[in-house]
């Protein structure tokens, strides 16, 4: 092969590998991170920045029990911190929380003094979706032009959307759902959004499994990935899932790849205003 032939593959070889090559340095946007009481005296929030920035975390959806570690954070980085409002006061409310009315008072405290993009991530499953608190929690997501961060099975977040069927839902942990599932209930609700946090079955040894492949190839614009910090120790763990995320990333083609990175999550944020609400 001459000298021109040569240069013709080489070119060509680059540009095969070019969107993997960008995907790798891709910006991420982790959907799925908690700054809980427990963690303030183990990580201020300047180490908790400092983590997401070197991790190239360029925004990060945060909810917190109680929601002030997430306004400490905001506090800190407000170009950086995307706030979601959670139910829980204490950390004991995860599995109670919907049968206390109390609940939406401090909902709505919140909510008048603070601005949020969600209200999440909340547990529940099945039947209780129907009980009079969560149905509040879902016409304040309403009234507020917020979505829901639902920790949820597949029964409990068809009763969220049978109480508003305009409602946006991202679905932590894509419910621990197999992707056959996963992938009817995408069919089934255009508003419904999943993150992959705190799962590793969609990707092994770097390279997406092939049924979850063929569900991000039908839905492109759905997923997100995320950590989930929901103990203090967790926060290590940022850096070493962004760089496990940009590894997996990197097999998909550059349009996808940015979208589960960051593009997804950015559309569902939207253009965040800092500070307070009015």
């Amino acid at each position: 092969m001459g000298r021109a032939g040569w240069l013709g593959l080489a070119v060509a070889l680059l540009t095969a590998a070019a969107p993997h090559l960008r995907a790798a340095e891709l910006p991420i946007v982790d959907a799925h991170l908690h700054y809980s009481a427990d963690a303030w005296e183990f990580l201020p929030p300047e180490d908790a920045i400092r983590i997401l920035r070197e991790a190239g975390i360029r925004r990060a959806l945060v909810s917190s029990s109680s929601d002030d570690g997430t306004q400490k954070l905001h506090a800190v980085a407000p170009d950086l911190i995307v706030p979601e409002l959670r139910p829980y006061r204490r950390r004991g409310e995860l599995s109670t929380w919907m049968h206390d009315p109390s609940i939406i008072a401090h909902l709505e405290d919140r909510l008048a003094r603070f601005r949020y993009v969600g209200i999440g991530e909340f547990h529940v499953y099945g039947a209780d979706a129907d009980l009079p608190v969560v149905r509040r929690v879902v016409e304040l997501a309403r009234q507020h032009g917020l979505f829901l961060h639902a920790h949820s099975d597949a029964a409990a977040v068809e009763r969220l959307f049978r109480h508003d069927p305009a409602a946006r839902i991202l679905w932590a942990h894509a419910g621990f759902d197999a992707p056959a599932n996963v992938r009817a209930m995408l069919e089934r609700h255009p508003n419904l959004w999943c993150d992959l946090a705190f799962r590793s079955d969609h990707a092994r040894d770097g390279r997406v499994d092939p049924e979850w492949l063929a569900v991000f190839e039908a839905f492109p614009d759905r997923f997100m990935v995320g950590t989930d910090t929901f103990a203090p120790e967790r926060w290590h763990y940022v850096g070493r899932h962004a760089a496990w995320s940009r590894q997996w990333l990197a097999t998909l083609p550059a349009g996808l790849a940015e979208r589960i990175a960051w593009r997804n999550a950015d559309a569902l944020f939207g253009a965040f205003p800092a500070g307070r609400g009015q």
